[in-house]
């Protein structure tokens, strides 16, 4: 059986005690390979090794460190394909998504903090107070603790701002899909890539992130998860005085206007209910319809979800496939029948598929106010409600009701009332008339429940830097 170890020193590294854990196939339920089961000697020997080369890194020219970037983004994107087999097998996404969109993305996220790198610099003030200019410094060690929905995708989102900064990092991706994150750092060995410099412990969050998040050495914290863990990172990182970056949940809302365009736009709608299986923290589960279309858009999009293809992830016509393991599995059956329990219809779907491996339909629910559990709680899965709205202001009472604030999106053809309710949504993202268009330079992150701190553009190389200022005057 295939096993997946640690990336410490430059050197793939079993872990110390010897214990391994279960990896499993969702589309199957198979085990198919073990990892490492980090302990905190490991984390200690990883953050050992990651100190010992800051130093050097930091001190190389911000061209050569993304020189390196570069080279570790063209390593991956030959290798496209086998990255994209690696995900789709290990966290069941479809290889069509994971080979088009995701993979690219992680190549997109090196090279994009590769031009960063050359484009980050300190600032100088004069004029006021004598001649001031502000250093953006290294923090030393950093640590990251990536997710599984997004395995590589978000495992490059947080490394490549770190290493362009001029840090060294220790990276925990998902014990639930450790695959790609074991490749690419093979990978990096396979270039030649420092030792020390990129280092991978893989593990449980009692037994490596704790660890991670404890190490007085460690200098900052870049977690993507739930919020309930991101909670329990707050208060340690916190009590420590150490920076954190909490990227948790969401509860997105979709607000779809009588004038807008939906009819031709459903493709889109739909798409960003369910792809991934609705795993993924940007997905509009809360649907919010004006009334006068509700019906209609019901019945349409109903039909659009009966259509998704859900398969084998090899399958080059699934749209759809399982879910990530046993416990999201459960979870989302049990969120389907709580919905229930609240009084909601189940319009399609509710059911989990007759066929191996963690595969759940497609599932449309609506009947339910915004203070029930299904529309407050976040439920990962292939699950949306849809609410009936009678003007904007119910529209962004709807919208803002919850502790969760990532993103939104707005479907109208007003772009004045687009613009007005963009500003009063409580969320850090709001897409008009599209949804998940990304531009790397822009914020990322939510407000309330949804975390702390942004990642991309230079709010993720200023977060990974120290801002020393010196005065000098000028008299």
């Amino acid at each position: 059986m295939q096993r997946l170890m640690h990336w410490i020193d430059g050197a793939a590294r079993a872990p110390g005690s010897d214990r391994w854990l279960p990896v499993h196939e969702p589309a199957s339920g198979r085990v198919y390979a073990e990892v490492a089961a980090g302990s905190a000697d490991d984390v200690a020997a990883a953050v050992t090794a990651a100190a010992r080369a800051a130093p050097a890194w930091a001190a190389l020219p911000n061209s050569a460190r993304a020189a390196w970037l570069e080279r570790l983004a063209a390593a991956l994107e030959a290798r496209i394909d086998d990255f994209a087999h690696v995900e789709a097998r290990d966290g069941g996404k479809p290889f069509a998504l994971a080979r088009d969109a995701e993979i690219p993305r992680a190549v997109a996220n090196l090279r994009f903090f590769a031009h960063a790198a050359t484009q980050f610099a300190s600032e100088s003030h004069h004029g006021e107070a004598g001649l001031n200019y502000t250093l953006r410094t290294p923090l030393g060690v950093v640590a990251t603790i990536s997710p599984w929905n997004l395995p590589l995708y978000l495992f490059t989102w947080k490394i490549a701002p770190a290493l362009a900064a001029g840090n060294t990092v220790v990276a925990k991706p998902s014990e639930v899909t450790p695959a790609s994150a074991t490749l690419l750092a093979e990978l990096s060995g396979e270039i030649g890539f420092p030792p020390g410099v990129i280092n991978v412990v893989h593990g449980s969050g009692a037994d490596v992130g704790d660890a991670l998040v404890d190490d007085p050495r460690v200098r900052a914290v870049s977690f993507t998860g739930s919020t309930a863990v991101g909670r329990r990172i707050g208060a340690r990182t916190g009590a420590a005085l150490k920076k954190a970056s909490l990227e948790l949940g969401g509860k997105n809302a979709t607000l779809v206007f009588a004038d807008s365009d939906w009819e031709t736009q459903l493709g889109t709608l739909v798409r960003s209910a369910f792809q991934n299986s609705g795993q993924i923290c940007l997905c509009g589960s809360r649907i919010l319809v004006e009334r006068g279309i509700y019906e209609t858009f019901r019945e349409r999009f109903v039909a659009e979800a009966l259509a998704l293809r859900v398969g084998d992830p090899m399958d080059s016509d699934a749209r759809m496939g399982p879910l990530v393991s046993q416990a999201q599995f459960d979870k989302v059956l049990a969120a389907i029948e709580r919905a229930r329990a609240e009084g909601g219809h189940v319009l399609c779907g509710g059911h989990a598929l007759a066929r191996p491996g963690w595969f759940v339909a497609p599932t449309v629910i609506d009947g339910l106010g915004p203070d029930c559990a299904t529309n407050r709680e976040e439920i990962f899965g292939p699950v949306v409600t849809l609410q009936p709205f009678d003007d904007d202001a119910q529209a962004l009472a709807l919208a803002n009701a919850g502790d969760y604030g990532l993103s939104a999106s707005i479907w109208t053809r007003d772009l004045v009332r687009a613009h007005r309710l963009a500003a009063a949504l409580r969320v850090g993202m709001v897409w008009i008339n599209t949804w998940l268009m990304r531009d790397l330079r822009t914020p990322f992150g939510g407000t309330g429940a949804s975390g702390l701190g942004r990642e991309g553009g230079m709010e993720a190389m200023r977060f990974f830097t120290e801002p020393k200022n010196i005065g000098l005057s000028l008299e």
